[in-house]
């Protein structure tokens, strides 16, 4: 069940994304989201004017003649979130208002893109993980299935702390039958996802937002600390002036890319709305 304080915050996010999210063009989120939004359809013989880029050539070569390609346009976009809901995005310094945390940015920059698509007529659907797939919601377009993917984004239970994001997007290479848009919002700190998420982007367009905190980069020097482990619970005493990611930042979004994922990272202190905007400009 929901915390009151977790309802609080889903109804602020609606209006929030409804405010700010309706500021998007429907051009920057087709842009962004649907690309050309093109399907091949057929061949027909070239006539002058056409594109010469969209010559098939394997046809061409078949019967002498020059033939173009046909796309239809897709009208309906399908959408599905993959939500990171382990113990290591419950870690936060409090951003601007004192309370965000990873998981808080991730719920919001999830229900932005949950209402821009069912805006524009989508279909959205939703995976929530941690080492194990906690939830899915198949993908489907109505005011009361955007609800419901709202407060799976904010829902705080799960069965486990560990992560396993390759699992996640093995299982959501699994159940997308059909072309899709999908974005995996994580901190992608977890180990083995890019072998997947290749395989992913083979099938599908894929987006990530990366989610992070100041404080995993360099804590204040104060010496010796003990630090709990988000995910597994055992203690440690470390120097918190050597503490650094096993991974930077950069370093994570340069795998992504290389895999040809459109990606932006997004930490406590950011405006998510913000970085969504970024994200439909084709920002980095």
């Amino acid at each position: 069940m929901l915390t009151p304080e977790e309802l609080r915050q889903i109804r602020r996010l609606h209006v929030q994304a409804g405010r700010k999210v309706d500021s998007l063009t429907a051009g920057e989120y087709r842009s962004a989201f649907k690309g050309s939004g093109m399907e091949f359809e057929e061949v027909r013989p070239y006539v002058p004017g056409d594109d010469v880029r969209r010559i098939d050539w394997n046809v061409t070569a078949r019967y002498e003649d020059p033939f173009v390609k046909e796309f239809r346009e897709e009208r309906e976009l399908t959408m599905m979130l993959v939500l990171d809901v382990s113990g290591s995005v419950r870690f936060g310094n409090g951003g601007r208002d004192g309370r965000t945390d990873k998981r808080l940015q991730i719920a919001r920059v999830a229900g932005g893109l949950a209402y821009a698509a069912l805006r524009s007529n989508d279909r959205v659907g939703l995976v929530r993980f941690t080492d194990r797939v906690e939830q899915y919601l198949p993908p489907r377009k109505s005011r009361g299935h955007g609800w419901g993917v709202l407060r799976a984004a904010f829902e705080a239970a799960s069965s486990s702390q560990r992560t396993d994001l390759a699992k996640a997007i093995a299982h959501v290479n699994r159940v997308l039958k059909r072309k899709a848009v999908v974005v995996v919002l994580s901190d992608f700190l977890a180990a083995g996802w890019e072998e997947p998420l290749a395989a992913l982007t083979r099938r599908h367009r894929v987006h990530a937002f990366m989610f992070g905190d100041p404080l995993e980069e360099q804590l204040p020097p104060v010496g010796l600390v003990a630090l709990q482990d988000a995910e597994t619970g055992a203690m440690q005493w470390v120097d918190a002036a050597a503490l650094r990611p096993k991974v930077p930042v950069e370093e994570r979004l340069r795998a992504l890319r290389r895999l040809g994922v459109r990606a932006t990272q997004v930490d406590s202190r950011d405006d998510a709305f913000l970085k969504l905007h970024q994200h439909f400009r084709g920002g980095r």
